[in-house]
């Protein structure tokens, strides 16, 4: 078999105590990833996988997909309005479809749909230009009358003595949830099969740098030589661009979510709405998941405004009546960078040999396993993926912005 077509790490014994090593890192790698979230993991698979690319180190400041891996609401859907968004997305989202087969690990990716509420006249146009919009690329959308959305979702409050009445919804039947520490580990135990380092308790505090190339990482445990650095570390990107002097358009917030008590099964799909700024689905043990905007403020805390929670939960129950007595189980944050297009940033930096993946504002976790691909592409040919291509940073100087805030105005 090719290297394009062998698992990584299949002519390597399994740890019969662990899921993957804790090395100390080496004085050298080829690769260096800077961040061990979910994009920062597939990037290192796809990299073995693909590419046959496997003396990589994957760094991480803290423990392993501690940060927004482990702190977001798991939600996968790929209708996005505009071309180059809806590419990456359905490429992911079919990725997706079959990465429980390929890691070999239960991920407990459940395909229940999403439906996007409309509560106006403009809601609904703009619902239905984005169905037709999903439907030339291929991707399956479908628009719903109010009793439609009944029938798929019957715990929604479709009562017209609403503040916001529903007026109809768009949806996406292929869409779900997966289990975001599964996922993680997953791709984890995999990647260290294959060889690559995944090093925790790793901050990378600084670089090395001659002429426009970075010759090395200076972290907390040692300087790291490198041939490539590829940067995946989600809010923190804007930090590590200052250190090599490289400004991005990118401002970083908290995101809060929240989870209530353990209930029967009795909410079959996913349903959003940026009218009254509340997503909610029901993750497999029976907690709802709720999550809502991004905190107005800038900052890196993983925590947020009660005041975000106080309007997430009374817009849940204003949709939901059936929950107005659950109780809140847990809340956290965590901490997304945001672009003013409300797009990512992925490929080239000024330095030769610096790739930057960032600004995935509150939509990351979808895009884990197709980022993945399109980035060690990247890395690994030193030209963007054809998917990823517009979503250079050179964009924002040329002006040829791709506006996903129709689809970013609820966290999503």
């Amino acid at each position: 078999m090719s290297a394009a077509t062998t698992p990584p790490g299949a002519d390597l014994p399994e740890h019969p105590d662990f899921l993957w090593r804790n090395p100390e890192p080496k004085k050298n790698y080829d690769v260096v990833i800077v961040g061990g979230g979910g994009h920062g993991l597939a990037t290192a698979y796809y990299l073995a996988k693909n590419h046959g690319i496997t003396d990589v180190a994957v760094l991480e400041r803290g423990w392993l997909a501690g940060g927004n891996m482990a702190r977001n609401t798991t939600l996968i859907r790929s209708n996005y309005l505009w071309d180059e968004s809806a590419t990456i997305y359905e490429h992911s989202l079919k990725l997706w479809e079959g990465l429980e087969e390929e890691l070999d690990y239960p991920i407990l990716f459940s395909q229940r749909g999403v439906l996007n509420l409309a509560h106006t006249e403009q809601d609904v146009r703009d619902s239905i230009r984005r169905v037709e919009a999903n439907k030339l690329n291929g991707i399956d959308a479908e628009w719903l009358e109010p009793e439609e959305v009944a029938r798929v979702c019957p715990i929604v409050n479709i009562s017209e003595d609403i503040r916001y009445p529903v007026q109809g919804a768009t949806y996406q039947p292929r869409a779900g949830i997966a289990k975001h520490d599964y996922v993680a580990w997953g791709f984890a135990r995999r990647i260290d099969q294959a060889g690559i380092d995944l090093i925790q308790d790793c901050e990378v505090t600084g670089f090395t740098v001659i002429g426009d190339r970075v010759t090395g990482v200076r972290t907390t445990r040692g300087d790291i030589g490198c041939g490539t650095v590829a940067l995946c570390a989600a809010g923190h990107t804007s930090v590590l661009l200052d250190k090599l002097g490289v400004r991005a358009p990118l401002q970083s917030h908290p995101l809060q979510a929240l989870v209530s008590e353990l209930l029967e099964p009795v909410h079959p799909t996913i349903v959003m709405s940026n009218a009254v700024h509340v997503y909610v689905s029901q993750a497999h043990k029976g907690e709802l998941v709720m999550g809502a905007g991004i905190d107005a403020y800038n900052g890196y805390g993983q925590r947020g405004s009660f005041h975000i929670i106080e309007r997430q939960l009374a817009a849940a129950v204003e949709l939901f009546p059936v929950f107005a007595r659950a109780h809140l189980l847990r809340s956290w944050a965590g901490i997304v960078d945001v672009t003013p297009d409300a797009s990512p940033i992925i490929g080239h930096t000024p330095y030769e040999n610096v790739f930057v993946n960032a600004g995935w504002g509150t939509g990351g976790f979808k895009a884990t396993p197709g980022i993945g691909w399109c980035y060690a592409h990247t890395i690994a040919h030193g030209e963007p993926h054809p998917y990823v291509a517009p979503f250079s940073l050179d964009r924002f100087t040329t002006g040829a912005l791709i506006d996903e805030h129709g689809a970013a105005a609820v966290a999503h």
